[in-house]
């Protein structure tokens, strides 16, 4: 690994350490663990890969569904998060820190390879595509669960750019996951029985927009690097306070509490052979 990349996985590692991601995935969007797994028609024994697997968010669901788990993150404090609620449930889940772009299995180890809105966050897309086909048997099934572009996910990644810190050359952007014709041409030919499609999940834990603001400045790494990359610069905090404001303004779903729609993109496929 080059000292640019070493430095890349370390930012990387930092930011989802940054926050409470495992909260944030419990309390707003616990559903699509359980929404991917069903997706991927996962059955007992049958040996599964979840990949930037955070706190467990799929890998648990499919370790409950009776499967031999591997859940894989570059974040070891979501792994603890992860053992811990498994634990609690008492399921088996084997646990394991390392890179989506280099995945420590050998060709074909795993019937099912799975990301529930996670390997959409490694840096370069083809890299990680590759690995998530090369680790999965032939005839094996691939699921995916990304942030689209145009949804609230996708909104809120350029509502952040010109408060982070700007990412390296090459990097690119995480919400490109939930466009089906960009996953499309990553996984190539080496896939058929392609199925894709956007779905949303309804948010309503916040009563206003200024609340949801707040929780997402509190526990959402990526948004937490981004107001810590301003540092003491009031005026823009003030901006980007508002913007994250407007945003879940103009999302929200009718009057009262605020409620949103957040659009993703869920896609399976089978690997030829």
């Amino acid at each position: 690994m080059t000292a640019e990349l070493d430095a890349l996985k370390t930012r990387h590692r930092a930011v989802w350490a940054l926050g409470d991601y495992p909260t944030v995935a419990t309390e707003l969007i616990a559903e699509l663990g359980q929404t991917l797994v069903d997706a991927c028609s996962i059955v007992p024994d049958e040996r599964v890969l979840d990949v930037a697997a955070g706190a467990g968010n799929a890998a648990i669901p499919a370790a409950l569904a009776g499967a031999r788990v591997t859940a894989l993150d570059l974040t070891p404090q979501l792994l603890a998060a992860g053992r811990e609620a498994a634990a609690a449930l008492g399921v088996d889940v084997r646990w394991a820190e390392g890179d989506a772009e280099a995945l420590p299995y050998a060709d074909g180890e795993f019937d099912v390879v799975l990301s529930c809105v996670g390997v959409m966050f490694a840096p370069h897309h083809q890299a990680s595509a590759d690995e998530l086909l090369r680790v999965c048997r032939p005839g094996g099934r691939v699921g995916l669960l990304n942030w689209t572009p145009a949804g609230f996910i996708g909104q809120l990644f350029a509502t952040m750019k010109p408060y982070a810190a700007p990412p390296p050359p090459g990097v690119q952007p995480p919400p490109l996951w939930g466009d089906p014709d960009h996953v499309g041409a990553l996984l190539g030919d080496r896939v058929v029985a392609v199925h894709a499609e956007r779905r949303t999940v309804r948010v309503d834990r916040f009563a206003t927009p200024e609340q949801f603001r707040d929780y997402f400045k509190q526990n959402y790494g990526p948004v937490v690097a981004a107001y810590r990359n301003l540092g003491d610069d009031a005026a823009r905090v003030a901006d980007f306070d508002r913007d994250l404001v407007e945003l879940a303004r103009v999302n929200a779903v009718g009057p009262g509490r605020l409620t949103m729609d957040w659009e993703y993109l869920l896609l399976t496929a089978r690997l030829v052979g």
